[in-house]
């Protein structure tokens, strides 16, 4: 079996797990970068962290650093991400075969419905896949190795990679396995919306339209991206709580525990978790304090 995983679309903004390395062609008419950044304040006015909506792969040659990024990340020592150690990928192997792979699996042609079907044998074509090869995999783990094929951009560019090089002082929210266990935990019918959200998703947007959507990332135009992805799997409402709403509510309790002792904190996670009701700013000033974008 390939090796794998990764994910695209919106998926890739949810999750900090590591990705194989893909093609990447350079950075070219990319906006002077000024990616979404939000100063949190306690209620006596004291900078207790910063919240950067981060994108885990990007071509290569993209900057994505700006001065006021630069100065928040001078005054902290601590960052807090999703996965702290993006380079497992042997560990990564393991677990993920540990958790998605079962016996007696239908075919997965089986999992989909017929409007999807001719779209699941394209795209394994496309990764060379024959039918054999994922039938061992439950429907989330053939969704992540599949997505991988059309993922545009290169994990060693990702924002979380460069950040974690750049703190020996780090914070893990989840780690792997728990990442990885959000997707286990699916019902199989939400399993199967997976599967076809990102199928449907790749008829739709072809890499150049992945690369079009990582420029909104560096101008910082998340509510447009997110606009532009209202019929990915965030629209599924089981799969937005899985993938984002429950994660940030427990994410909240943490962030507050640890500000106080080791802020101010950088707090690097996927961008879509930053945006909305349930996005962490929204989330902290129901908490009571001041959450000011301020790039």
């Amino acid at each position: 079996m390939k090796q794998i995983i990764g994910i695209k679309g919106i998926v890739l903004w949810l999750l900090a797990l590591p990705l194989l390395a893909a093609c990447s062609s350079p950075a070219d008419d990319f906006p002077a970068p000024s990616p979404a950044l939000w100063e949190v304040k306690a209620k006596d006015g004291t900078v207790e962290a910063w919240l950067f909506g981060t994108i885990h792969v990007l071509p290569d040659g993209v900057n994505w650093r700006t001065e006021t990024l630069e100065q928040a990340l001078e005054k902290t020592e601590w960052l807090m991400v999703e996965v702290s150690d993006l380079n497992e990928t042997g560990n990564l192997q393991l677990l993920f075969l540990e958790l998605g792979m079962s016996e007696g699996l239908p075919p997965l042609r089986q999992r989909v419905s017929e409007e999807y079907r001719r779209d699941l044998r394209d795209l394994m074509a496309q990764g060379n896949y024959r039918d054999g090869d994922l039938a061992r995999l439950e429907t989330w783990a053939a969704a992540l190795t599949l997505a991988q094929i059309v993922i545009e951009g290169d994990p060693e560019n990702g924002v979380d990679r460069a950040l974690i090089a750049q703190f020996p002082a780090r914070i893990e929210l989840e780690g792997a396995r728990t990442q990885l266990e959000i997707f286990d935990s699916l019902p199989e019918k939400e399993q199967r919306d997976l599967l076809e959200a990102l199928l449907k998703d790749n008829r739709i947007h072809a890499p150049a339209e992945e690369r079009r959507l990582a420029k909104m990332w560096v101008s910082g135009d998340l509510e447009e991206y997110l606009d532009e992805r209202n019929d990915s799997v965030l629209s599924d409402k089981e799969l937005r709580a899985a993938l984002l709403t429950n994660r940030n509510t427990a994410w909240i309790e943490k962030i507050i525990a640890e500000m106080p002792q080791r802020g101010p904190l950088m707090i690097a996670v996927g961008a879509a978790h930053m945006i909305g009701d349930d996005g962490l700013p929204t989330l902290l000033t129901a908490k009571g304090y001041t959450v000011t974008r301020i790039q």
